[in-house]
């Protein structure tokens, strides 16, 4: 078909390239290096489990350490006003 046979209600010029449906705003495409041992894991993960997609495995494992960590955090800080307040002599109630 050329170009000239292409019909008049087709009208292209607005139009955009990329997917119909555009993905969630609240991920961020990026480009990352990792190690191919530590990919091939979690794509076998993702196939031990029947199928999915392991970036979003990757993605849940490093929620789970972000939550990990804010929970040592907090953890951390309790220890610390605990120990003022004993110092300061303040107990309990």
């Amino acid at each position: 078909m050329k170009v000239s046979e292409t019909k008049p209600e087709y009208d292209f010029s607005r139009a955009k390239r990329g997917p119909i449906v555009p993905s969630s705003a609240r991920k961020t495409r990026i480009t990352i290096r990792v190690d191919t041992d530590v990919l091939n894991w979690f794509r076998e993960e993702v196939n031990k489990s029947g199928g999915g997609n392991y970036q979003t495995l990757i993605n849940d494992a490093l929620r789970a350490y972000m939550q990990n960590q804010r929970g040592e955090f907090v953890a951390a800080m309790r220890m610390a006003i605990r120990e003022e307040l004993a110092s300061a002599g303040v107990s309990k109630q």
